[in-house]
């Protein structure tokens, strides 16, 4: 039982109503390899710790960064990806918000308990006026309607949500948060369920040499962000 959020490029529902996305199908070629069948189940992300040691899934693939709070309460895989923290404005606003220094006490959201919430309140200026939201996606929307100025998000989220022909053409991104750390994407898995984490590691790797990992990459426009196994 995988547990998900819905944001693309990752896990997302397409026009028939069919989940679909990068970690979508690599988590299907993965539990192909192991010989099981994947259920998804859609999850509070805020939460996800809770639904994990809960035993309601039984690991969270979506999209995850393995952070070094996360580590201590969870098993990770290997990492499988890179990411990073991006601001998304509105292109309307594009001279208005330049740099950290002019997004300084902007209505600011991101998603609660994520990598670009941790980022936020590394901030002082961004700090000032920011309202955590549910998901990735709700900040989007956020910024569309007018309700917030800057969105802090996953840079694969952004890569994959905006520009032309998406639902946010009138967005973009400005690569402004730097970070002394790397970010990666991870499984998320039990501590008590280290044959699992071996299982996918494993699994991974094999997705990795045959050439899965980097042609799902490519789909999904997240060419050049795999990790080497």
């Amino acid at each position: 039982v995988i547990g998900v959020t819905y944001f693309e490029p990752m896990n997302y529902l397409d026009a028939d109503g069919k989940l679909t996305g990068f970690e979508t199908e690599f988590a299907e070629a993965v539990c192909e390899k192991m010989g099981v069948t994947p259920k998804f189940q859609k999850i509070d992300w805020d939460s996800k710790e809770v639904e994990l040691n809960s035993k309601t899934i039984d690991c969270i693939w979506n999209g995850m960064t393995a952070t070094d709070e996360l580590k201590n309460q969870i098993n990770f895989s290997n990492a499988y990806m890179n990411n990073s923290q991006v601001a998304v404005i509105r292109k309307a606003d594009a001279a208005k918000y330049k740099d950290l220094a002019s997004m300084s006490g902007a209505k600011v959201v991101a998603e609660a308990g994520s990598a670009g919430e941790i980022a936020v309140k590394a901030d002082a200026g961004l700090s000032k006026s920011y309202l955590p939201v549910k998901d990735q996606g709700t900040s989007l929307m956020e910024v569309k309607s007018k309700t917030a100025d800057i969105a802090i998000i996953d840079a694969v989220t952004a890569a994959g949500s905006i520009g032309e022909g998406t639902d946010y053409d009138d967005l973009m991104i400005v690569d402004v948060i730097s970070s002394a750390d790397s970010e990666v994407y991870a499984v998320g898995i039990r501590k008590s369920d280290t044959e699992l984490t071996a299982k996918i590691n494993a699994a991974i790797k094999e997705l990795y040499d045959d050439g899965t990992l980097a042609k799902l990459a490519e789909k999904y426009n997240l060419s050049g962000r795999v990790v080497a196994q």
